[in-house]
């Protein structure tokens, strides 16, 4: 099964994320098939360049079955390309 997922780089306490297509077992950090975006959580909210995603190789790759984790659910429902479920909180 295919992931939409985070691959952390960086060094301590100032992370950087690859946004990656991985198989599910793969390690998180470890191999990936293609490598669609980053993330930098640094960065301000509003700051053009804390968010970089490849719209298109993302919709190809929810259309050939990849699904997303929570996080990049975040970004793509952001970016319009796939509406984001709110999990059932017990609260």
């Amino acid at each position: 099964m295919l992931k939409i997922r985070l691959a952390r780089a960086g060094t301590k306490k100032r992370p950087y994320y690859k946004i990656v297509i991985a198989e599910q077992q793969a390690p998180r950090d470890g191999r990936f098939i293609e490598r669609i975006g980053s993330f930098n959580p640094i960065l301000a909210d509003d700051h053009a360049d804390r968010i970089k995603l490849d719209l298109d190789r993302a919709k190809h790759w929810l259309s050939v079955g990849a699904k997303p984790t929570d996080r990049v659910a975040r970004f793509l429902d952001k970016a319009g390309l796939k509406k984001r479920t709110v999990p059932n909180s017990p609260e």
